[in-house]
């Protein structure tokens, strides 16, 4: 059974800067996209990036293009996401995704606290 670990949230001052990352268990031989997932109370869950299974592709948000940089470790199965000049707006819990290329199969992780605060 596929297991998604997120860790490396935390809080930090405007202008700041986290890496979460996303330790993975349980994969198969199936290919996986790996994103990273953001929500706010009382707000839908927001796709922030993602990262192909060969980790050669990335897509990012509009709103985090220039200041986030999604990775991943295929060694260690884990992917990590960068998070450099944050904004209060950033503030949300952070989720790791997993899904079977080619499928709906998805996994998430359980979520990380990011507070952007002065």
């Amino acid at each position: 059974q596929v297991q998604l670990v997120e860790s490396g949230g935390g809080l930090v001052q405007p202008g700041g800067s986290l890496r979460l990352s996303c330790a993975a268990s349980g994969f198969t031989r199936s290919s996986y996209v790996m994103s990273w997932y953001r929500q706010i109370p009382g707000k839908e869950r927001e796709l922030v990036a993602v990262i192909t299974s060969g980790g050669i592709r990335t897509t990012y948000a509009d709103s985090v293009k220039g200041r986030f940089t999604i990775s991943k470790d295929n060694a260690k199965n884990t992917m990590y996401l960068q998070m450099n000049s944050l904004k209060p707006e950033d503030t949300a819990v952070y989720y790791c995704n997993a899904r079977v290329v080619g499928t709906d199969v998805a996994y998430w992780g359980q979520g990380t606290q990011v507070t952007v605060s002065s």
